[in-house]
């Protein structure tokens, strides 16, 4: 991950990128933070093992991590280990197990893979809505991926944004949210086990099971047509290849300024790449497959010993009832404000949905009639596709039903 340091008294310190990464062992610790260039270890964090794609940073403030093969998140104050949250909705639309999950830059959304080779776009308002009875559904069903999805990455722009998939099935998929769209697929002869881009979204980074890493322009000069379907030819792009991993790449991440690419392998290994000549320059030996590897922008309250989260957690209820399913009851609730320090009758995040979904509710009502037709013949669409399906499921069964006996 990618940090920016801050100075004491008002002054900003020169920007600091470091690489925070974690292996499947955990001999030594958990999660290691080392700087980007120099590769010196800057600090550590111990307490379990931290499953694939299952490092995300909390408001500057928290690291959180998904246990190896358990079903619980552990969570670190960036100085000191604190407690585990809430649980306030559980989504059950995948058929199989869930293989990455990424948020937009803004947190309004949230992109969910899965081994059921579908993606699913979700409206984080939607999942949060007031209504229980309502049962929480996806903006988007992508199902265009025909093996294992293994990698999701969120571009910028929030609801505005770009998402790459990448499969099994030796493909990566470019899809706007806004309107679901599938912009770009690009076949290759490998399956694809990790896909990022740059923050311009100028070049598509994707990790192979055989250890390559190759680039995918997304930006040609001067332009030419667009191509909604291309392959990757290694033999004709050798330029767009980084060699070097033993064994699949399992993450990636680029700098803030698209210069440097890091990669984590099977192979044990992070190496740091220069992303104009493709040369690696720098290798990091870990204890175990890497699990994840990512740089992003160092707060300050990494760098700072007397620093404390403006933010308290709770713990974590392991259940939607909290104690009628064995959790210890917990008293009050938890309130998000907005700011640093605010106290007094700042309304609770709770409050701001409710405002928030009263205002949508009647910026709807208010919407032409125009898309109203549109939902309509949408949902009409569906109809004729469910009842479809129906019909082949029946005419199946009566095929299978009144097969003659041998």
């Amino acid at each position: 991950m990618h940090f920016r340091g801050g100075g004491r008294g008002g002054k900003m310190a020169a920007p600091m990128e470091v690489a925070v990464c974690t292996d499947s062992t955990a001999q030594l610790w958990t999660c290691v933070v080392w700087e980007l260039h120099s590769g010196a270890n800057l600090l550590t964090y111990r307490g379990g093992q931290a499953g694939p794609r299952g490092l995300a940073l909390l408001n500057g403030e928290y690291l959180l991590v998904a246990q190896l093969g358990k079903n619980y998140i552990s969570v670190w104050e960036l100085q000191r280990k604190v407690s585990t949250g809430n649980l306030l909705v559980i989504l059950s639309r995948h058929y199989q197990d869930v293989s990455c999950l990424k948020f937009t830059g803004d947190s309004s959304h949230f992109v969910s893979g899965s081994k059921d080779c579908l993606v699913l776009a979700w409206s984080l308002w939607s999942v949060l809505q007031v209504d229980p009875s309502r049962i929480p559904a996806p903006r988007h069903v992508w199902s265009h991926h025909t093996l294992p999805v293994t990698d999701v990455h969120c571009g910028f722009g929030g609801p505005l944004a770009r998402v790459a998939t990448a499969s099994l099935d030796q493909t990566v998929k470019l899809w706007e949210i806004s309107s679901g769209e599938l912009l770009l697929s690009v076949l290759f002869d490998v399956g694809i086990m990790a896909v990022t881009m740059d923050l311009a979204e100028h070049h598509m980074f994707c990790g192979g099971s055989d250890g390559s890493v190759f680039q995918v322009d997304l930006c040609t000069r001067p332009p030419q047509p667009v191509q909604r379907e291309r392959s990757f030819q290694p033999e004709q792009d050798p330029g767009k290849v980084f060699r070097g991993h033993r064994n699949q790449v399992t993450c990636l991440s680029v700098s803030t300024d698209g210069s440097v690419l890091l990669s984590g392998s099977h192979d044990e290994t992070v190496r740091l790449w220069d992303v104009q000549s493709k040369q690696c320059i720098r290798t990091v030996t870990l204890k175990g497959p890497v699990t994840n590897a990512a740089i992003m922008l160092a707060p300050i309250s990494m760098l700072s010993s007397d620093f404390r989260p403006s933010l308290p957690l709770p713990h974590f209820n392991k259940h939607l009832l909290g104690a009628e399913h064995g959790d210890e009851p917990r008293c009050g609730a938890l309130t998000l404000r907005l700011g640093l320090h605010q106290q007094g009758s700042e309304p609770s995040y709770l409050g701001r949905l409710e405002h928030l979904q009263a205002v949508m509710s009647s910026t709807l009502e208010k919407s032409s009639q125009d898309q109203l037709r549109v939902r309509v013949s949408e949902l009409e669409d569906e109809v004729r596709n469910l009842r479809k399906i129906n019909r082949d499921l029946f005419d199946f069964s009566t095929h299978i039903i009144t097969r003659p006996a041998k």
